[in-house]
Parts: structure tokens; sequence; C-alpha cells
């Protein structure tokens, strides 16, 4: 009887010829490499990473199969997309550190916040591809919210890219740069507000007599099923709580304590109030 062994095709990364790195490998950076490699949009020898030590660089290296190193010039000087995920203080040195070993074509992203595409733009001193990002923390489970703005060299291809890169951690949209401080009022800080909603809830649920770990399951469960009527049904917020408004019920009773306790008006103070801090940031 002869051997017959059954080959495992090897399925081509989404975008096969692109080469990728990513310039401080850290919390959001780390995410995205490693929704790249799970839904298969690069291969690992498509992408090099760069962190700041090289005993990091060298275990990250062992963990994801793939060149890590604290060389961000050598990291950037093939590649077709550069994604900065540095602090924000950072960015200025990390540019004029690689911009001289960036190829023509490259499209750099970032998702280092209140940064401005311009500023990036004219670190470089030329005309090159600069997309803005602003993730938020629930792309660890794939389930997060990220706003893309486009710089003034960006065509529509290169977004395509920009978005599908972060379509691999959640839902994606698309603003004026204009907006992107909006967006971090509400998205990128709005992960903080509904903690701080669901640890209340659940503390009710103690009060009235629940478990505690029962009073925060429910009133997480609750919070996520929300959520997830209003983005698959696309029905608005308002009707979605109509249906659960009887007349004369219990809810219509709980919502009337939350307007009189101004839940409503002080969650638009608190976007309002993070949104005018991150102009601050991205003026200086």
């Amino acid at each position: 009887m002869t051997d017959s062994s059954v080959e495992i095709p090897v399925v081509p990364a989404e975008f096969p010829k692109l080469r990728v790195a990513v310039l401080g490998a850290g919390k959001m950076g780390g995410i995205l490499l490693q929704a790249f490699l799970k839904q298969n949009l690069f291969a690992p020898e498509q992408i090099t990473a760069t962190v700041g030590h090289a005993e990091r660089a060298l275990a990250l290296s062992t963990q994801w199969g793939l060149e890590v190193s604290t060389d961000n010039r050598a990291a950037v000087k093939n590649a077709d997309l550069v994604l900065l995920g540095v602090k924000p203080f950072q960015v200025d040195a990390l540019v004029a550190e690689i911009k001289g070993a960036l190829k023509p074509g490259v499209m750099i992203v970032s998702f280092a916040a209140s940064v401005k595409t311009s500023a990036i733009e004219d670190a470089v001193g030329k005309e090159i591809a600069v997309v803005r990002a602003m993730p938020n923390t629930p792309a660890a489970l794939g389930c997060g919210a990220t706003a893309l703005c486009k710089g003034r060299y960006v065509n529509a291809k290169q977004m395509e890219l920009a978005t599908r890169v972060f379509d691999t951690v959640g839902r994606t949209v698309v603003v004026d740069e204009k907006h992107m401080d909006a967006v971090t009022g509400l998205s990128g800080s709005g992960p903080a507000y509904l903690y701080i909603i669901i640890e209340a809830l659940a503390e009710a649920g103690v009060k009235v007599g629940l478990p505690r770990d029962t009073a925060t399951l429910l009133a997480a469960q609750t919070t996520y099923g929300a959520a997830r009527m209003v983005l698959d049904t696309g029905y608005h917020p308002a009707l979605l709580k109509d249906a659960v408004t009887t007349p004369a019920g219990c809810t219509i009773d709980g919502i009337l304590e939350l307007e009189e306790g101004g839940l409503r008006v002080t969650l638009i103070k608190a976007v309002m109030r993070a949104t005018e801090r991150a102009r601050q940031l991205a003026a200086g």
C-alpha cells in the first residue's frame, strides 16, 4: 500500500504583495498585528514590527512568528504601508528618523491621538499619503470603533486599504479631519463612560438584592445587547427605547428618574468636554 498524504493548500493573504511596517507594536499596534495574522490580511513574512527594547523585540518575534526589531529605518525601507503606533509626543522624532528611508508611494497610517495629518506631511517634507485613525480599546476583542480621515495626498485605493486594515478590529467610518476631535470625545473616550454606566447599573442591582456577580453580568450583557439592537436593526435608539417602555409600566418610571437626574445632559457634556480637550491637545 502506498503512502498517500493529503496536502493542505496554503491560502494566500488578502494583500500578498504589500510590505507592512508597524512602528511601535505596543497595545494597539499589537492588537492590529494579531488581527492581521488571524484574519490572513497579511502573511507573517510581509510584516516587520518595531519596539523600544531588544529583549521585548525578541520575545514578540518568537510569539508572533514575524520580524520584530528596534530599527525603525530598516523596518520602513521596503514598506508600502507604515503604521505609527507610538505616543503623540514621540511622532515628530520618529518621522524625522524614518523620513529618509521611506520609499515612493508609501502610505503612513497614524493612530497617535490628536496628531494631525498635516503635521506628519510637513515633518516628512514631501507629498506623502497620510491617514489618521482614532480606534478605541474594544478593538482588543474585535469590536472596536475606528474613525479615519485622509490627508491631502491620499487616493481612493489607499483609503480603501486603510479602512480594510481597521475593519479587522471592528467597525470603521470615514470622516473629515475637522471631526476627529469629536470622534475622540465620543468613541475614543466613550468606553470609559459606558463602564461607569455598567458599574452603576450593577450597583443598583446589588442595592435591590441581586448578588454582585449576577448584577454585573446582567448589566454588561444588557448594555451589549442594546448596542447590538441599534447596530443590527438600524433603528433609531429612541424607537428601540419606546418599544421597551410600555404605558404605566416599570420602565417609564426608571426613565423619569434618569431624566430628572440629568443623565442625558451629563453624557452630552462629557463628550463636549472630552472633545474640547482633544482640540487643545491637537493645537499643542
